[in-house]
């Protein structure tokens, strides 16, 4: 049930208006001044407010305006004895959402309450999907309760809220384009395009073209003008992921970019001019790649504004059991399996692995187990790989050939997708050719 206030000093009045919005089946508050109606919005969710003009402590033009910036969401009907052209268009520009004037627009009011609920509703609405939509790519993303964690955690939130560049290190699979999205979405360019570019995916001049752009005729094969990431990402952040695989003289053209918010594409000679905010990331020691002049030591401090070291997953060994779980979740709704529980032994065995992969290994690691998993089985180590089960030798294994373990660990992955050879071949990490050889060669 939609929440109104009235505010009026006419008694009489605000109890007739009262019962008719009541009738029409609103739930209605009442506030004779200002002071006791910024008490009640205080203390109750309301969508619209109805208010007088002259009030004992305000006037109900400048209250909107006041109260409007303290409720944003909250919509304003005003009312008056005596209405004028002059007020009804403050009253607009304060935020209201119309201006009656008593007597004269009788009729109006209810239809028009109504339309303001619902355009407070819709609002409402809006928020709590943005809200929705920001946890999800903010820091509330991030998974772990470790010191390690947080504190990196508290940095980033701490540098968000600025336009500073910021270096993201650590090692591969620490979560860094993650950290870089949860920068950008509690930043205030959060409405605007986050965008990421691996700078190791590509050739020098194709990773030229990509973040510059080019002009039609800068090389063969540029046929019509091409807007680069630089411009996508204008009013946003840019991530550039592996900043460390960057060649010398792009590092060059970057680093007047830093300085000069400028940039030119390739084949153009007109500077083009951006708004973008810079997170980069690496996993290598840039101060001595600079050093060995394998880096612009200039770009390096350029960058280097702000830096946030995340932690490797073997020193934050308490975190695995929520990253499993969070796994484990993923995995089985996504295969639409069932996993009942997660055996202890299970989660010592991953505390006690090097994870030089990080993250991204333990998280394929859970993908796999999930797959080998029997129906309704609770996850052991049986369906971890061999290394992390500590299984190294024939006396631990039994004898078993090596050929027949692949026998069954293919068949297992060709059940698990229904006979789409194309996906157990990316399951297992090899190529389709080699996984029909696999399937003659072993009659399956």
């Amino acid at each position: 049930m939609p929440n109104l206030l009235l505010i009026d000093d006419e008694i009489k009045l605000r109890g007739l208006l009262k019962r008719i919005l009541e009738l029409e089946g609103y739930h209605v508050s009442e506030a004779g001044d200002a002071k006791s109606a910024i008490q009640l919005l205080e203390k109750q969710d309301i969508q619209v407010v109805v208010c007088d003009v002259k009030l004992p402590d305000a006037h109900g033009v400048e209250l909107t305006k006041q109260l409007k910036a303290a409720f944003p969401l909250v919509e304003f009907i005003l009312l008056t004895a005596y209405g004028t052209i002059a007020d009804g268009v403050q009253a607009v520009k304060n935020g209201a959402f119309d201006y009656l004037t008593k007597g004269d627009d009788n009729d109006r009011i209810v239809p028009l309450v109504a339309r303001a609920v619902e355009k407070a509703e819709l609002q409402q609405k809006v928020k709590r999907l943005e809200e929705k939509v920001r946890q999800k790519v903010g820091f509330e993303r991030i998974i772990g309760t470790s010191a390690v964690l947080q504190q990196a955690i508290l940095l980033a939130q701490k540098v968000a809220q600025t336009d500073t560049t910021v270096l993201l290190l650590g090692e591969t699979g620490t979560g860094k384009e993650v950290f870089a999205q949860a920068i950008h979405h509690e930043s205030p360019r959060r409405d605007k395009p986050f965008v990421a570019l691996n700078c190791s995916a590509f050739s020098r001049e194709i990773l030229e073209s990509e973040l510059f752009g080019h002009r039609a005729g800068a090389f063969t094969g540029a046929l019509k003008d091409k807007k680069g990431l630089l411009e996508e990402a204008h009013g946003g952040t840019l991530f550039l992921d592996e900043i460390g695989e960057m060649s010398l003289d792009l590092q060059a053209k970057l680093l007047r970019l830093l300085e000069t918010n400028s940039f030119y594409k390739v084949g153009d000679t007109k500077p083009t001019h951006v708004n973008v905010r810079f997170v980069a990331a690496t996993n290598r020691n840039l101060r001595q790649e600079a050093e060995q002049q394998h880096f612009r030591l200039d770009l390096y401090f350029r960058l280097s504004v702000f830096e946030i070291t995340l932690p490797a997953l073997r020193e934050r060994p308490s975190d695995i059991p929520l990253l499993v779980a969070h796994f484990v979740q993923l995995y089985a709704k996504k295969m639409n399996r069932s996993v009942p529980s997660i055996s202890s032994e299970f989660l010592q065995k991953l505390a006690q692995h090097s994870w030089k992969g990080n993250i991204r290994e333990l998280k394929n690691v859970v993908e796999r187990a999930i797959i080998l998993l029997p129906p309704q089985a609770e996850l052991t180590p049986q369906e971890l790989p061999y290394d992390i089960q500590g299984l190294h030798d024939s006396s631990v294994l039994g004898i078993v050939p090596l050929a027949e373990l692949e026998k069954q660990h293919i068949r297992r992955v060709l059940q698990h997708t229904q006979q789409q050879k194309p996906e157990a071949a990316r399951l297992l990490g090899i190529g389709l050719t080699t996984l029909y050889r696999k399937i003659e060669e072993y009659k399956l």
